[in-house]
């Protein structure tokens, strides 16, 4: 190649990257955006009373009119909300959501439903300073210094996942496991958060009984009060304790652990604990993220966003705490079946339920 050639490459190299990281901002300008509009109500003013000119969207949301203007010509330009009546006085405009729109952004039965992951980035970036300093020393950043939006979005990002594709797909998709619930058994949950694994689990299989465990006592509570809103509190309790200490607590047929094992700086001791509240033929099943089994470099977007979590958030939180396996989000496969071989498993199994972004693994008993 000549080195007008090369010059050439590397200007059009630098072009294309250039546009990659601008459409970057753009992206995470919508984030924020998105997140802003989520906490303000206006997506919800906007499907159920649009389409609304700035003024009425400042009515029904209750914002001012000045900025529930600019919000919505920026939605609209970047191609977030509709025009839905043009104008060419800003103040009669009106805008609205379409339905693809409405079930992205509104819609939280939808699994479709992404803006909570909007409100897990706002949650992030409000504590950079916290991660510089934690990255500098090699401290952390716990879990509730992100706040309660940080809480919110994690809970509400699974919840539909939870409430429909749990209980009707993926559970039903392991026929022993299915038939255990159908015929009725005691669940125990950790790391249950807002609690909506454990209320799928009990809203799909009504002669089996959830028992919730989590760290968090806002999460907890919010559990409590989600329970009762679905209508299963009878059959549903939640604890604000430490898995690894819980001590009481045994005899479950089925012992789970959704999306937190990564997350917890003695994972194996919490596993062993597990081990021990199944009964003897008892099924332990955890879920993470559905990660390739070895590192490679440039991945897929599944790979990409759980790296994004555990720069920003999984792995700050389990550095918070000494001492540290310090996993971060990406625990492949091999991570976790050494994590279970210690705590007294036999070997992990992956489970046959079908989703892009979770894997399921059976944790066998010797």
């Amino acid at each position: 190649m000549s080195a007008e050639a090369a010059a050439t490459t590397g200007s059009q190299d630098t072009e294309a990257f250039a546009e990659r990281i601008f459409a970057s901002v753009l992206g995470a300008m919508d984030c924020l955006t998105i997140a802003l509009g989520d906490s303000l109500g206006l997506y919800d003013a906007l499907a159920e009373h649009g389409p609304l000119t700035p003024a009425r969207l400042a009515r029904h949301a209750e914002i001012d009119e000045r900025y529930a203007r600019e919000w919505l010509e920026q939605q609209a330009v970047a191609g977030l909300i509709d025009v839905a009546a043009p104008s060419d006085d800003p103040d009669e405009r009106k805008y609205g959501v379409n339905d693809a729109q409405r079930e992205v952004l509104c819609d939280r039965s939808l699994e479709s439903y992404l803006t909570p992951l909007t409100q897990v980035l706002a949650a992030a970036g409000a504590q950079l300073s916290a991660l510089e300093t934690a990255y500098r020393t090699g401290g952390g950043v716990g879990w509730a210094a992100y706040g309660p939006r940080m809480r919110r979005g994690q809970a509400d990002a699974n919840r539909a996942l939870f409430l429909s594709s749990l209980p009707t797909s993926w559970l039903p998709a392991v026929p022993e496991l299915h038939e255990r619930l159908t015929r009725g058994t005691r669940v125990a949950d950790i790391g249950c958060g807002d609690g909506w694994s454990s209320i799928g689990i009990a809203s799909g299989y009504s002669a089996s009984t959830v028992d919730g465990f989590d760290l968090d006592a806002d999460s907890v509570a919010a559990a409590q009060e989600n329970a009762a809103h679905h209508g299963v509190a009878d059959r549903v309790t939640f604890r604000c304790v430490d898995a690894a200490t819980v001590e009481d607590a045994r005899g479950y047929g089925l012992v789970t652990a959704f999306e937190c094992v990564h997350d917890m700086p003695d994972p194996v001791t919490v596993l062993s604990t597990m081990r021990s509240m199944a009964e003897p033929d008892g099924w332990v099943v955890g879920v993470d993220e559905r990660v390739p089994e070895a590192f490679t470099g440039p991945g897929d977007p599944v790979e990409q966003l759980m790296y994004g979590y555990s720069v920003l958030v999984c792995l700050p939180d389990g550095m918070s705490h000494r001492p540290s396996r310090a996993t971060g989000t990406v625990m492949r496969p091999d991570v976790l079946r050494g994590y279970a071989q210690e705590a007294g498993f036999a070997d992990i199994e992956v489970l046959p339920i079908d989703n892009d972004v979770f894997r399921a693994y059976r944790l066998l008993k010797p």
